[in-house]
């Protein structure tokens, strides 16, 4: 096209000027567009000389007084735009004539200062051309429009673009009009080549904007801050004209050129339109946009989109570079809004970030570094002052933004936090805030109600650290908070004095129980942060150095961290009551070994006359959880290190790891996790190992004194719980002491004492696996046994016959002669009696402990006969590969078990029975009598009796002891039934007591647990099973299969469908299919 173009003048002028004529005389939009397509045929230097030839008659229907559609104008502008997009505006007079011209198509005929009402498309053209036109502005005329005599016209066209970019429903009018803006301030950031201005000429412009420098911040402060809604695009652009405007106001080059403000020439009333820039007026419109700056920074700080953010640290980073001493009030707010990005997430505002402030740093220094250092400081002191308020008055949003703040502080600062905190006044207030802002809601009832039923004393002995609970705080629900907050801590650690910080929040632990919990997650990431743990630093500093490192050697940091340890566990702050039944017995004693202190226990240690409330019980139970991470967070400080420290520390945690409340005892667990990171071991069970020596000889000495040290049970069971069998040659005396303190202090310490017995039988049935009773075969194979012994049967049969008849009494059958001799002969029977073997020792513990579950299972506590029922089953498991000293152990025992069995609550009744189960299973033979004799009749006699209830019962039921009472015998019955091979009468008593289970109105879970008794008696005697479910219901009449002989009639051929029919005939299929697969 270019290849093509005109490029003489004259012949261009031939060639566009019967268009322009035509335009002239006849003003449509069709000859419009013919010359638009006229002048693409023209290069751009014709067009460059025939510029005001060509824009005449554009201009001149603009001018015509008649009405002109919207169409028309906007393609008017178009060919305009095309013009100034391709020429030099060289002559002042057309810049400030079309400026003007422009500027009428913009407002209102009517009301001049407002905006028109058109079409949109008519508004961004009208702009689009403006922006072009001031951007081909050439040289120096453009300077021209920010003298004093073109005051009130510049005026105009300010107003008229904030009031487009302030109330424009249009998201594409508004960022044309604050575009128009940007290119008429000079401050244009587009692609196209632009006017720089000189310093003479800043000065000209800043003078010039001074006058709608109250007109731009109320105006675009109300863009910045409209509806979320209109985008982001136009709050950054709004927010860029605005911070562009106050540069070339308040520039710290032009300070000392206020002397010479004063207008040039007679400018009659013009000359109250210049502002004079003086020392009074700067300090005054400082203060002035300091208002509007807070304003600015209040809707944009915590703004989701990150290009807003973005923006506002350019805002902050151009005013702070620029105008620093001209606008004085605004230095701590835009220093406060630049900190404040320091940890943004997007990672392009944190880097932008880091760059001004290290630019404004440096800056600061240059001019006096003490002034910038004692401008943050100052900062720090007052947002520490107002840090709980903010926290208590805030969104969400706002209160990450002020944390971020603080934190952003303590990150310039660096190493010279060290020389704020010791100021008193700095120290007091910070520490104070932290205190207030961390205060935890300990007011969750749950953190009471969840018990240890699985806690890490029940976990697997190698597994990974089980999630932490999440804390909740009084000011704050969002995890970014709370993170914040940490970092602030670490930071604290890392940059201040370790000695005075410890000493500080120490004190503030020991001063109230209020602050207690604050104090306690402060110091556990103050020394994390000492130990350069977490700490992000960037690459912001004040110090030329450029060295921001932790100053803390190792000694400091141990001499620190066993400090805090020693406070931790002192018996005042470590032995709390964590449930209610704690203080029934302990914390009478608990009270007389520790300090009298009434302020410092008045919270932890009640008298033994008070019941602690439940706000208490849980302030407790998270007290000693910060303590725990505390110390797993001071083991990875250390590292290996602190293996001097598990002499002091690995009971206590181990203590806690035994605790009935789960949230104790989960942080526990994870604290024991952290020592083995820190101190190179694989896992929690060989860290048991390696230390079991000390900390069974402290077991052994605390469990002698159960008055102070009640919980020493519990640091045993967690030892059973994660190491192996090499611990039992060890930990055998100390088994011995338990069962002597058992057996000694009966009453106070049973339930601990039984806790650690269970745990005891856990680890040796882990530890030494045992295979439970004799393998029976499977039906199967019973059938095809049963086939291949028939012709055996008929066989005996026959000679049986014979022998009563006296045939063949004097011959002698050969196979009778090979009768095996018993396998179990033992060597030793012929060698004569001689000494007992010396039994293992896992074996003679297990009798033992048997042997006071023999006592306690008459004890009248529940929870005690429930444990001991428990404990039972698994010395069982243990014996009963030795028979010799199982079954006169089971004998001895059978009759506090038997009063379990039947005379019992209905909650220990289902636990008894299991174990009655499981003896089956390992001595059947030797219980089928007492079985059959005592306790069949009444398990049948109370299922039956129970039928009736259940069958009528509702819905609710199923959550009845009674129902799951059912439930447990039910399901066990069929096995044990298999396993004692119990005779045909039993089998029809179990028979007739399971059948009105299996009614269709019982529960369907007791429908299904008998359905699983009945195909264990077929196990046992199918045909008495077939015959009983027959007579129930027959679903088939039986022919015979020769006339001669009889039928055969049931009873139950001719019963109609019933409700015990759909389980008769599952059952009855089941007898079908092996029939089938034979």
């Amino acid at each position: 096209m270019a290849e093509h173009q005109i490029k003489d003048p004259k012949i261009a002028f031939a060639y566009l000027r019967p268009s322009c004529v035509l335009l002239t005389k006849e003003p449509t939009s069709a000859n419009v567009e013919a010359l638009r397509g006229h002048l693409r045929s023209v290069s751009d230097g014709a067009l460059q000389q025939l510029q005001d030839y060509i824009l005449f008659p554009l201009r001149f229907v603009l001018k015509t007084p008649s009405a002109k559609r919207d169409g028309f104008v906007q393609v008017v502008m178009e060919a305009m735009t095309y013009v100034l997009e391709n020429t030099c505006v060289r002559s002042w007079d057309s810049l400030r004539d079309v400026f003007s011209e422009l500027c009428l198509c913009l407002c209102s005929p009517k009301d001049p200062g407002k905006p028109t009402m058109t079409s949109e498309e008519l508004k961004l053209a009208v702009l689009r051309c403006l922006d072009t036109l001031l951007h081909s502005a050439y040289g120096d005329i453009v300077f021209k429009l920010y003298e004093p005599s073109m005051l009130p016209g510049l005026g105009a066209a300010v107003s008229l673009l904030l009031a487009l970019a302030e109330h424009e429903k249009a998201r594409g009018v508004q960022l044309a009009s604050l575009k128009c803006l940007l290119s008429l301030f000079l401050q244009c950031d587009c692609k196209e080549e632009h006017v720089e201005p000189r310093k003479d000429e800043r000065y000209l412009l800043g003078r010039a904007l001074a006058t709608f420098l109250p007109g731009i911040s109320r105006a675009l402060s109300q863009a910045i801050s409209g509806d979320i809604r209109q985008g982001h695009a136009v709050t950054v652009k709004a927010m860029r004209v605005w911070y562009k405007s106050v540069g070339l106001v308040m520039a710290d080059e032009q300070l000392p050129k206020t002397d010479i403000d004063r207008a040039a020439g007679d400018l009659g009333r013009v000359e109250e339109l210049v502002v004079k820039r003086t020392p009074s007026w700067r300090k005054t419109t400082s203060q002035r946009l300091a208002m509007v700056l807070q304003k600015i920074i209040s809707c944009t700080s915590a703004h989701p989109h990150w290009r807003i953010r973005l923006e506002l640290v350019n805002l902050s980073h151009l005013l702070l570079s620029q105008c620093s001493q001209s606008v004085g009030e605004c230095v701590g707010p835009l220093l406060e809004a630049l900190v404040g990005a320091i940890n943004d997430e997007e990672p392009e505002v944190k880097s932008r970030c880091n760059t001004a402030l290290n630019e404004v740093a440096q800056k600061g220094q240059t001019n006096g570094g003490q002034d910038f250092t004692d401008v943050l400081s100052e900062n720090l002191h007052n947002l520490a002052s107002s840090l709980p308020r903010l926290m208590r008055t805030s969104d969400d949003q706002r209160k990450l933004f002020v944390l971020n703040v603080f934190l952003g502080y303590l990150k310039i600062l660096g190493p010279k936090v060290d020389a704020v905190l010791r100021s008193a006044i700095h120290l007091e207030r910070i520490s104070k805030a932290l205190m207030q802002v961390m205060e935890l809601d300990v007011t969750d009832v749950k953190i009471i109600e969840e018990r240890t039923l699985k806690s890490s004393t029940d976990l697997g002995p190698d597994l990974q650290q089980v999630p932490s609970q999440r804390k909740y705080f009084l000011y704050f629900t969002d995890e970014r908070i709370f993170s914040a907050l940490g970092q602030i801590c670490r930071m604290l650690g890392y940059y201040g004095n370790l000695y005075l910080l410890v000493d500080r929040f120490m004190e503030l632990y020991k001063e109230s129980s209020v602050y207690r919990k604050q104090a306690a997650l402060v110091l556990n990431e103050v020394i994390v942060g000492a130990a350069g743990i977490g700490v992000e630093t960037g690459n912001t500093k004040i110090d030329c150095s450029g060295i921001n490192q932790s100053r803390t050697n190792q000694e400091d940091l141990k001499s620190s961290i066993t400090s805090i340890i020693e406070e931790y566990i002192s018996l005042s702050n470590w032995l709390l009551p964590t449930v209610s039944e704690a203080l029934e017995g302990k914390l009478e004693i608990t009270t007389s070994f520790v300090p009298n202190n009434p302020e410092r226990n008045s919270l932890q240690l009640l008298p033994a006359s008070k019941t602690p409330s439940l706000h208490q019980l849980n302030s407790n139970i998270w007290q000693i959880c910060l303590q725990l991470e505390g110390i797993g967070g001071f083991a990875l400080a250390l590292g290996t290190d602190f293996r001097l420290l598990l002499m002091t520390s690995l009971y206590p945690v181990l203590e806690k790891a035994g605790d009935e409340s789960l949230l104790v005892s989960q942080s526990a667990f994870n604290a024991m996790c952290d020592l083995c990171k820190a101190c190179a071991y694989s896992s929690p069970k060989e860290m048991v190992i390696k230390n079991s020596d000390y900390l069974l000889n402290d077991v052994s000495l605390n469990l002698a004194r159960p008055s102070i040290h009640p919980h020493a049970p519990r640091v045993l069971a967690v030892m059973f719980t994660h190491s192996d069998a090499s611990l039992l040659p060890l930990v055998a005396d100390v088994v011995q002491d338990v069962l002597t303190a058992l057996d000694l202090s009966y009453d106070q310490s049973t339930p601990q004492f039984c806790s650690v017995l269970h745990l005891l039988m856990k680890a040796l049935v882990r530890w030494f696996p045992a295979t439970m009773g004799h393998q029976k075969p499977s039906s199967k194979e019973t059938q095809n046994k049963e086939c291949v012994n028939l012709r055996q049967f008929l066989l005996d049969y026959k000679k049986q016959k014979e022998l009563a008849e006296g045939i063949g009494v004097q011959e002698e059958d050969p196979n009778e002669l090979d009768i095996p001799p018993p396998a179990s002969a033992p060597d030793e029977d012929m060698e004569g009696p001689a000494e007992k073997k010396e039994l293992p020792l896992h074996i003679q513990i297990a009798k033992d402990v048997m042997e006071r579950c023999i006592h306690l299972l008459s004890d009248p506590n529940m929870r005690i006969r429930l444990k001991v029922l428990d404990i039972l089953e698994l010395c069982v498991c243990v014996l009963c590969e030795r028979e010799d000293e199982l079954l006169p152990m089971v004998h001895r025992c059978w009759p506090a078990l038997l009063h379990r069995l039947s005379n019992d609550d209905p909650l220990a009744v289902p636990r008894a029975f299991k174990v009655l189960c499981v003896l089956g299973d390992s001595c059947g033979d030797f219980l089928r009598k007492r079985v059959s004799k005592e306790v069949l009749p009444r398990l049948t006699s109370s299922l039956m009796k129970q039928a009736e209830i259940s069958a009528r019962s509702r819905p609710i039921y199923t959550q009845t002891l009674a129902y799951k009472l059912q439930l447990a015998v039910l399901q066990g019955l069929g096995p044990l039934c298999v396993k004692l091979d119990l005779m045909e009468a039993d089998l029809d008593q179990v028979c007739e007591a399971c059948l009105p289970y299996l009614s269709c109105r019982q529960p369907i879970k007791l429908q299904e647990a008998c359905l699983s008794v009945f195909r264990s008696l077929m196990e046992l005697d199918g045909d008495m099973c077939w015959f009983t479910l027959n007579e129930l219901f027959c679903p088939v009449a039986y022919e015979p299969p020769h006339p001669q002989l009889l039928p055969v009639t049931l009873s139950g051929s001719d019963k109609p469908r019933n409700q015990f029919t759909d389980n008769v005939l599952k059952l009855l299929q089941e007898f079908d299919s092996p029939q089938a697969d034979r």
